[in-house]
């Protein structure tokens, strides 16, 4: 790991601006799901988890970028707070009025939990923070790309990877190959683990596309039909 360190230590503010630039473009993959939602004139068919998944992220990066003193972070994690933001006043917008109370409740949820780490971090020792605050990070990254894993079985089981989305998950091994360059520039281990762990999962997905087509395969009629068929 200190080899890699060594290597990629002088790059480490160019690789922290690719990085953050990458990054704005994933966050921008929210686009074509809001004009879906624009065309069909409701969000209701879709989970604002996502969204609020989003604003989370950024702003507890935002909090531990400040403690690290890391500026690339902050950045573009700032630009990633508005973006999702506009992301979410869309996506509420085309909400029903029940699916809005909904919302409320869960963007209630979230500003609780927000506000109780940023509490935390405000008064803990800023090493402890760091450790800490990135585990939680990570915590919720591993939830936000791990989710789709639980889809696997049915990928197996009907040798289609279909409804999977392909865009959205490689863009974001993009995202997290990059952050994790840029972790072994600045010798951050925790950000170097958490990004590992977020980068096999996302490999594990995409390794689904390799091995399956994006169609569903055409299921083959049941046996006793074709027997009766011949029969005839």
């Amino acid at each position: 790991m200190d080899g890699i360190s060594d290597l990629l230590e002088p790059y480490s503010e160019t690789i922290g601006k690719i990085a953050g630039t990458i990054t704005t473009l994933q966050f921008l993959s929210g686009i074509a799901l809001l004009n879906d939602i624009r065309k069909k004139q409701s969000s209701d068919v879709y989970p604002v988890e996502p969204f609020l998944g989003g604003i989370v992220l950024t702003v507890l990066s935002v909090k531990l970028g400040q403690v690290m003193g890391d500026q690339p972070m902050m950045k573009v994690n700032i630009i990633g707070f508005a973006i999702n933001t506009v992301f979410m006043v869309g996506f509420y917008y085309y909400a029903s009025g029940e699916r809005k109370t909904q919302i409320w409740a869960k963007i209630g949820y979230v500003s609780l939990f927000l506000m109780s780490c940023i509490a935390y971090a405000n008064f803990e020792d800023p090493k402890q923070v760091e450790f800490r605050l990135g585990m939680i990070i990570t915590g919720i990254l591993v939830w936000l790309v791990g989710s789709p894993l639980l889809n696997i079985p049915n990928v197996i089981k009907n040798k289609s990877t279909e409804g999977m989305p392909f865009p959205i998950i490689f863009a974001g091994q993009l995202v997290v190959t990059a952050w994790m360059f840029y972790a072994f520039s600045i010798r951050n281990h925790v950000m170097v683990w958490q990004n590992l762990l977020i980068f096999v999962l996302g490999g594990i997905q995409l390794s689904m596309f390799v091995l399956y087509p994006n169609t569903p395969v055409k299921k083959q009629p049941p046996s006793g039909k074709k027997s009766s068929k011949k029969n005839n």
